[in-house]
């Protein structure tokens, strides 16, 4: 019964742990994507920003052409050329700052439609099974339940001092009762003394393995279906 009991516990554990991770990984999708889509709402103010200071140099080059088509004298020339050539320089900085925070927004559009499609995914997934699951961790929870009653009423019924001692060894050992078919031990695999698994088949009793210390017992040996006769 506590063998069913913990057949029980795990299958819970691990449908509770499907749910969980189902819904872990939902939370973290939903993260990363508004982690994603901040980065691309940055990453486009930031182009936008570019965009606009480009269109302010590129009226200021317009500016200093003119400068430069006014100048009369060679000091005017040559300070409306060095003007000039400086914000044609700031100018292509700027443009290849556009194009560099073009390139990074589109790769972060495209990741955000991948975290898009992941969370869609994990998220229909979750829709499909969450009923199915509930309804098995329902059916389980009631089984576990029952077998927990029906381990009660078989407690009530043995010696105290019996049920502390396997209580005792199940906690150390994971669990408790051994048999012996042939003088060794199930559970360790180790041969009990002669004279023990000679008391074991004779008396309707127990004992203690002494290699793993668990509650042993005899059961007889299962017999094996005759070999079928030559025909004729």
């Amino acid at each position: 019964m506590d063998a069913a009991l913990k057949t029980l516990a795990d299958a819970l554990g691990e449908e509770r742990g499907t749910l969980e991770k189902l819904k872990a990984t939902v939370s973290e999708l939903d993260a990363r994507l508004e982690r994603e889509r901040a980065s691309l709402a940055t990453t486009e103010r930031a182009r936008g920003d570019c965009h606009a200071e480009v269109r302010t140099m590129t009226q200021q080059i317009d500016h200093s052409r003119e400068k430069l088509n006014r100048s009369r004298t060679e000091r005017e020339s040559n300070a409306a050329q060095r003007e000039l050539e400086e914000l044609r320089k700031l100018l292509k900085d700027r443009e290849d700052d556009v194009q560099k925070l073009s390139f990074e927004a589109e790769a972060t559009r495209k990741q955000v439609e991948t975290t898009e499609a992941e969370l869609a995914k994990v998220k229909a997934d979750l829709a499909a099974c969450e009923d199915d699951i509930q309804k098995k961790m329902v059916d389980l929870e009631k089984d576990h339940s029952a077998t927990g009653v029906g381990r009660d009423a078989l407690v009530k019924g043995l010696p105290p001092a019996l049920y502390r001692r396997y209580e005792m060894i199940r906690q150390k050992r994971g669990f408790a009762v051994a048999t012996t078919t042939d003088g060794t031990c199930k559970a360790c695999n180790m041969s009990l003394a002669p004279q023990m698994f000679h008391k074991l088949r004779r008396e309707p009793t127990i004992d203690q393995c002494p290699t793993c210390n668990r509650i042993i017992y005899y059961t007889p040996p299962v017999a094996k279906d005759a070999p079928p006769k030559d025909a004729g």
